[in-house]
């Protein structure tokens, strides 16, 4: 039987409080403390997972190496805690329902009358309990999506209260983050929101052991007494969370605060390893005090929501502390680029990053910041759609195919020299079924990408059906589009580059995934640096 604690973090009051960066920053905590840890996310709507959710409903589907697409709260596990997630990590009630309702269809529950008590919360146990069974991790840590009191959320609740039953107090606690808001007529912090969140949550069944606070002001040792006696719990244990200058502070706080300190002597685990963040500050020192700026222009689709390129913007924090330089963006919408305002709109910028995206909207736009930044010898970033957008423009104006494009944008188009992958022709269902997790790519010497990664062979994580046509290879490769990356068991094109540019590089495959706070990602440093260099 597995000895796994289990660590259930919930939210009240009102969402996105934090309780992803609440999670990772215990997480990271507890395994500084030598635990092993992991993290997974419970999101209470329908869909089956966050791949057919529009980026502005939704903000960035995450991909794991098994090829999960998941939240992008599980983009801040992995960055936190530099160890890799997996399809267990993330479960939807789209895919806790469907579970149950397959096992139905088999005849598994025998002709019984299937309820959300007991089978939906069987099913979501089940879940819960598949990461601490493998007997790889001493803690899970669970976080619920949504906020208490939802109506979907509701058979997550009744799924923590029985387990919280039979683990017993020392094998499973829940830390509910709760909102202390400032009312500035008052001049005070009022504490009923937090008091009715976990009434609340005890109307479910659920007390919670341990009070984690936002707050924009300090939380007064009253406050605290107060919040103890009206919730519930002890005082040592309401935990005050207060904004913070950016998410890579909150471990630092949360170890000031001694969360990691209160949730082991809950479990009666002991450590004589105390938190060792001097890796983790080194970074924060660097991302703090920068000696160097650059501005970088992220021409994407869905700029409105900045949450759509989360993981390009976190990628951008690391290689900016790598590089001791603070990293500026400049959010443009390609549906904006136009040739008469793109000198203005582009003009001043230390490098271009063409993002990726789905379908034919704002396509042009791209594809003028291609050839901006490739005739104005500015530093180039193509990922994904942004690599077959390199592709398009070079194709058009270098190799002289004007009617050169993508099927997916123009389905008869006479130079497909990008085209859908040939295992996605019989495809008709959308959900999970594009190329997806972590493929080989084998990287040619003497070429960017090889200065970058100092590898010749390297594993990277995709999501796309359309790909880099081969037909074409000779044709561009002779006009001066190299092929520096290529998978070696389908020939498929991973990276493109011009070797006569500063620094040129498209990439098929998505690098932010993979970068992390202790490993930032060997491209976007190198984008960094030559960026840097254009600066001066």
């Amino acid at each position: 039987m597995s000895n796994t604690k289990y660590v259930f973090v919930t939210g009240g009051v009102t969402s996105s409080l934090g309780k992803g960066i609440i999670a990772a920053s215990l997480a990271k905590l507890l395994q500084q403390r030598g635990f092993t840890v992991t993290i997974q996310k419970l999101d209470p709507y329908i869909n089956i997972d966050p791949g057919t959710l529009n980026p502005y409903e939704h903000g960035e589907c995450y991909v794991t190496d098994d090829g999960a697409e998941t939240d992008l709260d599980l983009g801040h596990y992995e960055r936190f805690l530099n160890i890799p997630t997996s399809q267990a990590n993330n479960v939807t009630t789209g895919k806790i329902y469907q579970s149950v309702i397959n096992k139905e269809r088999k005849g598994v529950f025998l002709g019984k009358t299937v309820q959300v008590i007991p089978h939906i919360t069987d099913e979501i146990k089940r879940r819960i309990q598949i990461l601490g069974d493998t007997g790889d991790y001493d803690i899970v840590i669970t976080e619920i999506g949504g906020t208490v009191g939802d109506i979907e959320s509701l058979p997550y609740v009744e799924s923590v209260r029985q387990m919280l039953w039979e683990k017993g107090e020392e094998n499973a606690i829940v830390i509910h983050l709760t909102l202390i808001p400032y009312l500035a007529a008052a001049g005070e912090l009022k504490t009923k929101p937090t008091q009715h969140s976990v009434k609340m949550l005890m109307q479910s069944g659920v007390s919670p052991n341990i009070l984690v606070c936002r707050t924009e002001h300090e939380i007064s040792d009253d406050i605290k007494r107060k919040l103890a006696l009206f919730c519930n719990v002890k005082k040592e244990d309401v935990i005050q969370s207060i904004d913070a200058e950016t998410i890579y502070d909150v471990p630092n706080l949360m170890l000031a605060e001694g969360l990691d300190e209160v949730v082991l002597k809950k479990f009666n685990l002991s450590s004589e390893q105390q938190p060792e963040l001097k890796v983790w500050n080194e970074f924060l020192k660097k991302h703090k005090n920068p000696t160097s700026k650059v501005e970088i222009a992220l021409i994407g689709k869905y700029i409105e929501l900045q949450d759509s390129y989360k993981s390009i913007t976190e990628a951008f924090i690391h290689a900016g502390s790598s590089n001791e330089t603070k990293v500026k963006v400049r959010w443009i919408h390609s549906e904006s680029l136009t040739v008469e305002n793109i000198e203005n709109k582009l003009k001043g910028v230390n490098g271009i990053l063409v993002a990726p995206g789905f379908g034919d909207r704002g396509i042009d736009g791209k594809i003028k910041a291609v050839q901006f930044a490739r005739e104005n010898k500015i530093p180039f970033f193509g990922i994904c759609l942004g690599m077959q957008m390199a592709v398009i423009e070079f194709s058009k104006n270098v190799l002289g195919l004007t009617d050169a494009f993508s099927t997916e944008m123009k389905k008869e188009c006479k130079n497909p020299v990008i085209n859908l992958m040939e295992s996605q022709k019989e495809v008709t269902e959308k959900g999970g079924t594009m190329r997806l997790g972590a493929w080989d790519c084998n990287v040619s010497k003497n070429s960017k990408a090889y200065n970058a990664y100092q590898s010749e062979f390297i594993s990277e994580r995709h999501r796309h059906r359309y790909e880099f046509n081969n037909e074409y290879l000779e044709a561009i490769e002779s006009a001066g589009l190299k092929a520096t990356g290529v998978n070696p068991k389908t020939g498929l094109v991973e990276v493109v580059e011009i070797p006569t540019h500063p620094w040129f590089v498209g990439v098929q495959y998505h690098p932010e995934y993979k970068s992390t706070v202790l490993n930032p990602h060997p491209l976007f440093v190198d984008f960094i640096k030559a960026a840097l260099k254009q600066s001066k």
